[in-house]
């Protein structure tokens, strides 16, 4: 223990509070957009539970099943409203965007990359300021008048009807906008010009091809969310009709500008996903991943896709007959990159030797839950099916096992798979794996009942519902709440690791081949103490498993490693050594 507090590295060559909150070390900024991103999630996870609380069973009493009526002068009713929108704008702005790129992409980039920082350290710490200006706007908006008009802010109810603070969270939105705009510009550049030389195109780590197509659409698409967020702002500040049709407006307007940029931002939460869950799928397999090119390419498919198909969302908002089949033609194209995806995690897990370590159940939970997302998508995606299924619990369920079945089970995963980096020990991995088990199971008994609900007609959105669906929204909250419990024993998992007996991590403890695990853990202030040697991403051979250190090293080239036969490579090593 006295060795590992000698040793300097990015954690203590500076303390205190000014030298954290102003730092320009990627890893320490992503540290803290980790814990802060971790923090919102447990606010918005919270507005949840009490939105399944109330949804358990049919109100009995008109005051609410489990709502007080008439609580600060709200009903159970305006309540409810205020809550389920609170928590879909915590868990979309603050959490499930920002998430993995602004997070584990600000820690991990630079590093997978050879360099010792991002492009631009002081935008990189701009953005982080903003982003907790941002917050602070949607904390201000919860403590003052709350927010009722769900998370989309549609018009015109958010224009003149709603008495709540439309204006501080969508200021906090419009801010949170500008973040994600520096941090996507500050990877595309860090991407394009601070690549080592040998390190090509098509040499680049699978999770850089997921942030680079992510920083695209960051990019290009959140600067139309911030024009209609300010144009909702004027309206509702000046009176000017641009929106609401008594004023000579049109609602439609609207939607058509923020689904421009909520569907892309789809994939802002589930591109970055998709490139964690690779590395992890190659990584825990020992296997070079397979169709390296069809991966890459099928991230940047989904960059360009992710903007022509924004119409699926209004298909019921009257829009003409030919444009809603061009827009369900472009939507099961988009199928395709994504599908492509899904058959190489599981090509490559053919006849791999496979170690089941915490980050890797994380991974394989994104591959079932991402396809029932995405096979789901289909009968949205169908012009007569949606019809029917719009706004209903359907939507509802197949949204969350896009979303949170992909964004946030990858973050969790990428969490677990960098935390020996980030801190230098490892966890427990019978807490890790419980903690993964149970929010798995929890999640699918919360949301499956969902598609049968909807199916049958529950709307969504709704402060009460039919006694016909009863059962399904009383098996839906049971499985919130077991999946309330997986992921605090996974958050306690790593916080247990840091309080407790810490056990050191070695530099490479999942023998990865990536430049980030070259260096040591937690690394150095400037991630490198000598040039990384530039190497196939995912060329597992190159390793040895060293009893001595318990962890990977590499082997030596030139002189050999007498030890070789003895010890066995990467793919013959023990799966048990963490």
């Amino acid at each position: 223990m006295n060795s590992v507090e000698k040793e300097i590295h990015y954690l203590n060559h500076e303390k205190g509070f000014k030298s954290w909150f102003w730092t320009l070390d990627h890893k320490r900024l992503g540290l803290m957009y980790m814990w802060a991103v971790i923090a919102a999630f447990v606010l918005g996870g919270v507005f949840a539970m009490l939105v399944r609380m109330e949804l358990m069973q049919p109100n009995s009493l008109e005051g609410g099943q489990f709502l007080s009526d008439q609580v600060g002068g709200l009903s159970a009713a305006d309540r409810y409203n205020h809550f389920f929108t609170l928590h879909g704008a915590i868990m979309v702005f603050l959490v499930i965007i920002p998430g993995i790129p602004a997070a584990l992409g600000n820690f991990a980039l630079p590093m997978m990359l050879g360099a010792k920082d991002v492009a631009f350290p002081k935008l990189n710490r701009f953005s982080f300021h903003l982003w907790l200006t941002g917050a602070l706007f949607f904390v201000g908006a919860l403590l003052w008048k709350g927010l009722d008009t769900g998370w989309t802010f549609y018009a015109p109810y958010s224009t003149s009807h709603s008495d709540t603070s439309v204006i501080m969270a969508t200021s906090g939105a419009f801010i949170l906008g500008f973040s994600s705009i520096f941090t996507g510009l500050n990877f595309l550049v860090t991407i394009h010009k601070l690549r080592p030389e040998g390190m090509t195109w098509f040499r680049m780590p699978l999770f850089l091809w997921a942030i680079y197509a992510t920083a695209v659409i960051q990019i290009l698409a959140t600067p139309v969310i911030g024009i209609a967020l300010l144009m909702l702002s004027v309206e509702r500040w000046l009176g000017i009709g641009l929106f609401d049709p008594a004023l000579g407006g049109d609602p439609v307007l609207f939607e058509h500008l923020f689904w421009f940029y909520s569907h892309p931002a789809v994939y802002v939460m589930v591109l970055p996903a998709m490139g964690v869950v690779s590395e992890l799928i190659a990584n825990f397999s020992r296997k070079p991943i397979f169709g390296y090119r069809s991966i890459a390419m099928s991230s940047v498919a989904i960059a360009i896709f992710s903007f022509i198909v924004w119409g699926h969302h209004m298909y019921v908002a009257g829009q003409s007959e030919v444009v809603s089949v061009i827009f369900s033609a472009l939507t099961f194209s988009v199928a395709v990159p994504s599908a492509i995806k899904v058959f190489n995690w599981v090509a490559t897990l053919y006849k791999g030797s496979i170690r089941l370590n915490t980050p890797m159940w994380y991974a394989l939970a994104v591959i079932w839950l991402f396809s029932i997302g995405g096979l789901t998508g289909l009968f949205l995606g169908t012009l007569g099916t949606d019809i029917h299924l719009h706004d209903t619990y359907f939507v509802v369920a197949h949204f969350h096992f896009v979303m949170v079945g992909s964004a946030i089970f990858a973050f969790i995963g990428g969490i677990y798979y960098w935390w020996p980096k980030m801190y230098g020990v490892m966890y427990n991995e019978t807490y890790g794996r419980l903690g993964c088990f149970l929010s798995w199971f929890g999640f699918n008994l919360t949301f499956l009942p969902q598609f049968v609900a909807g199916t049958r007609g529950m709307p969504r959105r709704y402060f009460d519902y039919d006694p016909q669906f009863a059962s399904y929204n009383m098996w839906s909250t049971i499985g919130a709440m077991v999946l309330m419990v997986g992921l605090v024993i996974g958050l306690f998992a790593l916080v247990h690791s840091l309080i407790g007996q810490r056990r050191k991590a070695p530099a490479n403890p999942w023998g990865a081949s990536t430049l980030d695990w070259q260096c040591t853990s937690p690394p150095p202030p400037h991630n490198f103490d000598h040039a990384p040697s530039v190497d196939d991403p995912y060329d597992h051979d190159i390793l040895r498993w060293d009893e001595q250190e318990q962890g990977f090293m590499p082997i030596d080239p030139v002189d050999g490693d007498p030890n070789l036969a003895k010890m066995g490579s990467a793919r013959t090593a023990p799966a048990t050594h963490s």
